[in-house]
């Protein structure tokens, strides 16, 4: 991790932090899409891991996609065929990793998320803001859609309706009507919001790696898979859960009434 993201670990929690506070943590027109890649396969591969805080340094989430970027990329030499590679290989590959990561994650908005800084927050399976968080998904106002994936995510989270307001308009919103509108599920004082996100962190962390691991695999295939199938998966991921030593561990913990200790 070099320039954009920090990577701190305690314990059983990773904190990623967007460090381009200057920029207000664009991602794109910089090392950002590699960078979280790289960090979701890290944290994927590290089966101590448990859960992830991902937050922006400074008064921005982020600001999604850098202007002076797309400016160039408007340009008339600037082939079709390579910038919608761009878009494949960068931060729809940026989109693909996050979103299928099998630990946790909780997005802290500290400040503004837009167009694209409020995709990757949605990527996030949690959402806390702080009061002074905006959020918008503002790519119309620049006259482009979301590159990102952001037209699936978005109306999953706070519905169809709501989701054709925020990306028809362009509108940016407070963090309270992101809680009323169930983009956020708290929303906290500023100086509040990593305690309370490691708090969150925690609770689930307390878990065994195993099971927080295939109940977020879970979680991701019914958003996109029919009820049969998902019984199906269930079916087959409880199997597995029943034969592993974390099981057998949590349920003598709970017959001894004690806190179970995971490998």
């Amino acid at each position: 991790m070099a320039d954009f993201l920090l990577y701190e670990q305690t314990g059983p929690v990773v904190t990623l932090t967007m460090n381009e506070p200057e920029k207000r943590n664009p991602l794109s027109g910089n090392t950002a899409t590699d960078e979280l890649v790289a960090a979701a396969d890290r944290i994927h591969d590290d089966t101590s891991v448990r859960c992830v805080i991902l937050t922006g340094n400074g008064p921005s989430f982020s600001a999604g996609g850098d202007i002076r970027l797309m400016k160039q990329q408007a340009a008339p030499e600037v082939d079709q065929m390579q910038l919608r590679q761009f878009y494949r290989r960068g931060i729809q590959r940026m989109a693909q990793a996050l979103f299928n990561l099998e630990v946790p994650m909780i997005a802290a908005i500290n400040g503004h998320a837009i167009g694209a800084g409020l995709d990757l927050a949605c990527m996030c399976d949690i959402r806390i803001a702080s009061k002074s968080a905006k959020m918008a998904s503002s790519f119309i106002k620049v006259g482009i859609i979301p590159g990102d994936g952001g037209a699936w995510l978005l109306p999953r989270v706070v519905g169809v309706s709501r989701a054709a307001e925020l990306m028809l308009t362009g509108k940016m919103i407070d963090a309270q009507q992101a809680l009323d509108w169930n983009l956020v599920s708290q929303v906290v004082e500023p100086d509040q919001l990593m305690q309370v996100a490691h708090e969150l962190a925690a609770s689930i962390a307390q878990h065994s790696s195993h099971g927080v691991r295939l109940t977020k695999r879970l979680l991701r295939e019914s958003l996109r898979a029919p009820f049969d199938t998902v019984l199906e998966l269930s079916a087959a991921y409880q199997t597995v859960s029943h034969k592993t030593a974390d099981h057998a561990e949590a349920v003598d913990a709970f017959l001894e009434k004690r806190t179970p200790r995971y490998s």
